[in-house]
């Protein structure tokens, strides 16, 4: 006689929470994902308004294929769910004139050729210092794909134990943080703030995270930026018909308020409805400071999480433009005149004054996204967790300082939207508004962030505020963990 798989409970249906259910499931459990909110995706998520679309969360997909592994899984592929198109150019950069340096554009292209003969244009000798960092970059990569994104991180040593040799922990180059790899790599001190801004990928700092994040450009150039057709919204729609069409159960508007336990074992869920849904394996898509401060209080742990210290926030606006803006690329970033300023305001809890302003106009490359002839701007800086802002003031500034770059929106706005770190803590119980959970800064914040196993038996956690962090390919990472996590402590 088989013995029955236990049943699962998944918190939260972010792109976390179901692929680790889709995983689940095809191991024969049976799972339900429980959803606070009336649609699945958590940051995967949408704005619509008068025709425009909108992207608010992540805005492009990287590293394809680990997103293809949950697929595949389902018996299916991501290619095979989704209309995905490889971007060429990937991204336009823009500086701006100021006192130390000349303004200057750069277009950084699919192919890695093209790409350094536009940094060797935009500064001489760029584009040897671009080949020399990318190739760091890759080392990087190669090395953290088979350490820290094979399995759980539960101490320093779990890394150890997966490096090939001790020159791995020379190579990661988690020693020196990304601005210094950045400062010793390029003579043009545009391209520090290139590189630095990799960073804020996840949430963190050039000045104070690790070098190891020099591998994110690498992986763009290597394995792309792709697009949706139709926008985000359509990998979050595979994601959930893939998983109902598995036998996943998904329950939106279910808000949990508690995890039930005996002294060492999960026993179910209590909801707010005051309904109680038992599972033998909860594991929690949810902020680790929401879960060991509302749903599971655990001082300890939550004493923990407070250590690793929170991600940016961001201020948002969603813009309706009308007609076209000569030379806008799908991917934009403007810089701040001052960078290390910026990030100065930033450690402070202070809004900076000079935003460095990244623009996604997915119109450019998918024109169903905006009424004929028009653009979807999305607009991102980043902010600190928990700052206070006056939205048509801050609106204001972003404009004016995008205005400085040449383009200027004011006169062509249809309308304008915002969500600050106060409404993104709101959608998602992020505390502060930290998009992305715990921040990269330090040598050892893969060490900080919380562990996918949790305190007691039968808990786990998936998503961006555990290990291995934030992003559409993280977490995917992350679900795969989890589910042989899972796997292990049950056979």
């Amino acid at each position: 006689m088989s013995r029955r798989r236990p049943d699962v409970v998944v918190i939260g249906g972010g792109v976390g929470g179901l692929s680790v259910a889709i995983r689940l499931q095809a191991a024969g459990h049976h799972v339900t994902v429980l959803e606070r909110s009336g649609v699945v995706g958590g940051k995967l998520a949408v704005y619509e308004r008068d025709g425009f679309t909108f992207d608010i969360g992540p805005s492009l997909v990287t590293l394809p294929h680990l997103l293809d592994e949950t697929f595949r899984a389902a018996g299916t592929s991501l290619f095979d769910e989704v209309e995905l198109t490889r971007l060429d150019p990937q991204f336009h950069y823009h500086w701006r004139e100021d006192d130390r340096r000349g303004a200057g554009s750069l277009v950084v292209h699919d192919d890695a050729d093209a790409t350094a003969d536009a940094f060797q244009e935009f500064a001489p000798g760029a584009d040897d210092e671009w080949r020399e960092f990318d190739a760091r970059g890759r080392t990087i990569w190669d090395i953290a794909e088979r350490t820290f994104f094979a399995g759980p991180m539960e101490s320093p040593l779990s890394l150890v134990s997966r490096m090939q040799s001790p020159r791995d922990l020379l190579d990661i180059d988690a020693g020196r943080t990304l601005w210094t790899a950045a400062r010793r790599t390029f003579t043009d001190e545009r391209l520090h703030q290139w590189a630095g801004r990799y960073a804020t990928y996840s949430g963190s700092s050039p000045f104070e995270a690790p070098a190891t994040l020099a591998c994110i450009p690498h992986v763009e150039s290597r394995f792309g930026c792709w697009y949706p057709a139709g926008g985000l919204a359509a990998l979050r729609d595979a994601y959930e018909r893939v998983a109902t069409g598995m036998g996943v159960s998904i329950v939106n508007g279910a808000e949990v308020i508690g995890i039930q336990h005996a002294p060492s074992q999960v026993t179910g869920v209590q909801l707010a409805d005051g309904s109680y849904v038992d599972a033998s394996v909860v594991i929690a898509n949810v902020d680790a400071r929401h879960l060991y401060g509302d749903l599971l209080p655990d001082d300890h742990a939550l004493h923990r999480v407070r250590r690793a210290g929170r991600s940016t926030s961001g201020f948002v606006l969603c813009l309706g433009v009308r007609d076209r803006t000569p030379g806008i690329g799908h991917h934009n970033v403007w810089f701040s005149a001052d960078f290390q300023q910026e990030f100065r305001a930033l450690a402070n809890g202070q809004l900076a004054e000079d935003p460095t302003i990244y623009g996604c106009v997915s119109a450019v490359t998918d024109p169903t996204q905006a009424p004929d002839g028009d653009e979807n701007w999305f607009l991102l800086v980043n902010t600190p967790p928990g700052v206070e802002v006056d939205s048509e003031d801050y609106r204001d500034v972003v404009l004016a300082r995008l205005a400085q770059h040449g383009v200027d929106l004011r006169k062509r706005l249809r309308f304008a939207a915002h969500l600050t770190p106060a409404d993104i803590e709101e959608r998602y119980r992020s505390p502060g508004g930290a998009i992305y959970g715990t921040s990269s800064n330090g040598r050892n914040a893969a060490f900080r962030r919380p562990a996918n196993r949790g305190p007691i038996g039968g808990l786990y956690l998936v998503g961006g505020s555990s290990h291995p962090g934030g992003g559409l390919p993280l977490v995917s990472s992350s679900a795969r963990i989890v589910a042989d996590l899972v796997a292990d402590d049950i056979a």
